[in-house]
């Protein structure tokens, strides 16, 4: 395995508070290639269909996330998403021993969405591959473009309310300013200050901070750990963070680029702009 190859597990395993929710190709590849160890794992392809029918990775799933937006995180809008996403989740085939492995083109935010996701309903073993579709065909592994049928099993509906926050726990932190809540806005400097309109209302929430998600990415893969502990440095690693972007997709990835630095108490904002731009009473700041 060469350096290249070795960077997203040499350089994150040592801190204590990662989850692993990081593979790479040379990794999987091993995975794939013995029997038993493929026999324990899940992959997910969540691209485009019509990407997936080109060409994917043998024995992948393919699930397009991109479908299941929500920007409703009143008790109601939280219940029912619940509900829809365990039914989604039922065609995963998944078990507790089985392993998860989301890919996209690169390490991007539907993939992280998927790890989040699985996350949140209790599943601990699940990952991204880093850099993707893109990388590992450009590495020479395997390929196949045959469809494979899904597999049903039930999934559990307990989930972990540390990882999802709700526009209701926004609001409340920040008219209790005793609440230190850092909020990292991971859209565009352009969608943050206003100057793109993506809802009703444009700007971003009062006391949020802009650091883009591509900010994580280095072709194609999360950057080394150096280069991304400078990007979070201001950030202290006893705070309480709360990610957002549109729609809760690239605040999963700033989500996992924040696990794979050590940080603890991290929530994605599931209605994220989508939902707070657009509802009436919410402060908003340019």
């Amino acid at each position: 395995m060469s350096n290249k190859d070795r960077r997203t597990t040499d350089d994150y395993t040592g801190l204590k508070a990662n989850i692993k929710h990081v593979v790479n190709t040379a990794r999987l590849g091993s995975l794939l290639r013995n029997k038993n160890d493929r026999n324990r794992i899940i992959v997910v392809d969540v691209r485009p269909f019509a990407d997936y029918t080109l060409g994917h990775i043998p024995g992948a799933i393919n699930v397009d996330l991109m479908h299941f937006h929500w920007i409703d995180t009143s008790n109601l809008g939280i219940s029912q998403f619940n509900k829809q996403m365990q039914t989604l989740l039922s065609n995963l085939g998944l078990t507790k021993d089985k392993r998860v492995i989301f890919y996209e083109s690169n390490s991007g935010p539907s993939a992280a969405r998927g790890v989040w996701l699985l996350s949140y309903f209790l599943h601990r073993n699940v990952s991204l591959l880093d850099g993707g579709f893109e990388k590992w065909k450009k590495e020479r592994y395997p390929i196949e473009t045959k469809s494979n049928p899904y597999k049903h099993s039930a999934v559990g509906g307990k989930t972990n309310s540390k990882l999802l926050a709700t526009y209701n726990e926004i609001f409340t932190a920040i008219k209790n300013k005793g609440d230190q809540v850092l909020l990292i806005d991971s859209r565009s400097n352009s969608e943050f200050d206003g100057s793109i309109i993506r809802a009703s209302k444009a700007g971003h929430i009062p006391g949020a901070i802009n650091i883009d998600w591509n900010e994580n990415i280095e072709n194609g893969a999360f950057k080394v750990h150096e280069k991304l502990r400078k990007i979070y440095s201001n950030i202290p690693k006893h705070a309480k963070i709360i990610t957002y972007c549109q729609g809760g997709y690239r605040a999963a990835n700033s989500y996992i680029a924040l696990k794979m630095l050590g940080y603890r108490n991290v929530k994605v904002y599931l209605g994220s702009w989508g939902e707070w731009g657009n509802k009436v009473g919410l402060p908003v700041k340019k």
